[in-house]
């Protein structure tokens, strides 16, 4: 055991001193490992953090998409299921060194990649990042739209005509919802962390409402399930399951990395463990369920499946159902934006400038990307959310989850030494602060799983984008540092695991 650090009977790991890796250019606040006795957060709190950020509207829009990609509801609610089973396996793998270490997921991608290539993770996991802050704030801007109309009937015509496809009120609608959370960002985390507290079952009960709602207008539930989709085979469905079940994976392919970030505070590896196996698969199965049974209703009473619940409630008759639902909406969707899109991507910015970038420009920069990269078209239609977003990201990002989990798991066998990660000379500087392996194996990954969009005969692998790139990436990578190992690599694995 080295002499700087302390391990405990439980196996959580902490620095005598935090003195030496302060002075280190790669040492700030934000990214500082978290006593032991700050580890606070039980089982309940992870929990609610899933049923937290599960509880909003892209998850609902997930299920629903796939009904309007001719799924029934038996074939919906399965692919998501089971999508979610499978990445709890990486959560889990990459949960383990959070709540062990106490470190965010920045610094533990410093042990596989390098104290400066530690940024090529971070920084693709910030980009992804930055895209779902654009989509929240996107749908959060429709809320705000539909509830200003619902208060003022006017209010749609206020500037004339559309602009660039949508009226103007809706781009300043989208505009004032995206100002709001960067102010919110600006102003502190107090009031977001009480309004958590009563958003994601406010907005469950309001999905509730809908569900009863619709419900009684398809008169019950037996014209719903007896809904039939497009697909009568095996052989039909097929080719529309893969890219679904893919894109399920996608939908939490960034937390699946990043989940150091919030296990970091956890009180024991049990206790995280549990909190997530129990929370994030019922979680996400219930609540899609209630959006495949409001878009399988929607097709029935309206001719069409609606699968934005925004524009379904705005075809609500009663002013105060509409401006209700729509307030629910903006204050869960603003909850669940900058607690999921705004801390993680906040830190892969400061770690990559650890001594120029705080927290509060880091969530700036993340709003900006987001805004520049056009979230009102990932959002145009089920396809283009689900298999151009979800699917196309989750390559890369599986490329990544495979160096991590093999390094850590298989490589180090679980066991870091913590200070190093935080000093610019130490184990895990490699080659000028590259692990060139790690590198290799992600792109490699990456042009394995990405490369059927240019490459016509590599097409079916783009389907299977993110096992594609775990499973390249992975034995790339442990081939690569079993033949060749760095020069450092034998001093940072220790003969005995902790």
């Amino acid at each position: 055991m080295p002499d700087h650090e302390i391990i405990h009977a439980d196996g959580r790991v902490e620095l005598k001193s935090h003195a030496e890796i302060e002075r280190s250019s790669l040492f700030n606040e934000d990214l500082a490992p978290v006593r032991v006795a700050d580890r606070r957060w039980t089982t309940y709190n992870f929990a609610a953090l899933w049923i937290s950020m599960a509880h909003c509207i892209p998850t609902y829009m997930l299920a629903s998409g796939l009904i309007g990609a001719g799924m029934d509801w038996k074939q919906a609610l399965f692919t998501i299921l089971l999508g979610n089973m499978i990445v709890l396996i990486p959560i889990l793998l990459n949960s383990h060194p959070g709540t062990k270490y106490g470190i965010p997921f920045p610094v533990f991608a410093r042990a596989g990649y390098g104290t400066i290539g530690s940024n090529l993770p971070a920084l693709m996991r910030a980009l992804v990042a930055c895209g779902w802050f654009g989509i929240q704030a996107w749908i959060g801007g429709q809320a705000l739209h539909v509830f200003f109309r619902a208060l003022w009937p006017a209010w749609p015509n206020l500037l004339g005509g559309p602009l660039y496809g949508h009226m103007p009120t809706e781009w300043i609608a989208f505009l004032l919802f995206w100002g709001l959370n960067i102010y919110i960002i600006y102003r502190g985390m107090d009031l977001l962390r009480m309004v958590e507290n009563w958003a994601a079952p406010f907005v469950l009960i309001m999905t509730a409402f809908l569900v009863w709602w619709a419900v009684e207008r398809a008169h019950g539930i037996g014209p719903i399930i007896a809904q039939t989709g497009k697909f009568g085979t095996w052989k039909e469905f097929l080719p529309v399951f893969i890219p679904s079940l893919t894109a399920m994976i996608g939908y939490w392919a960034t937390l699946s990395l990043n989940m150091p970030d919030f296990t970091r505070f956890g009180h024991s590896q049990r206790e995280q463990s549990i909190g997530q196996i129990v929370a994030l698969p019922t979680t996400m199965t219930v609540f899609a369920a209630m959006g495949v049974v409001i878009t399988s209703a929607s097709a029935i009473i309206y001719g069409e499946s609606i699968w934005d619940p925004v524009i379904l409630v705005g075809k609500f008759q009663q002013a105060w159902i509409v401006a209700l639902a729509m307030f629910t909406v903006v204050v869960a969707t603003l909850s669940v934006n900058i607690a999921a899109n705004v801390v993680s991507p906040a830190n892969d910015f400061s770690n990559a400038f650890p001594r120029w970038i705080t927290f509060r420009r880091g969530g700036l920069l993340t709003g900006l990307i987001g805004l520049a990269m056009q979230p009102w078209k990932l959002l145009a239609d089920p396809t283009g959310y689900i298999f151009n977003w979800l699917l196309g990201y989750s390559g890369g990002l599986g490329s990544i989850a495979g160096v991590l989990v093999v390094d850590y798991w298989v490589i180090r066998r679980s066991r870091l030494v913590l200070r190093d990660l935080y000093l610019p000379n130490g184990l895990y500087t490699y080659t000028r602060g590259w692990n060139v392996w790690a590198v290799i194996a992600t792109l490699s990954g990456c042009a394995m799983a990405w490369g059927g969009l240019v490459i016509p005969f590599m097409r079916p692998l783009y389907d299977y984008a993110w096992f594609v790139g775990f499973g390249a990436a992975a034995l790339i990578y442990a081939a690569g540092m079993a033949w060749f190992p760095p020069r450092s690599i034998t001093a940072a694995v220790p003969r005995e695991s902790h």
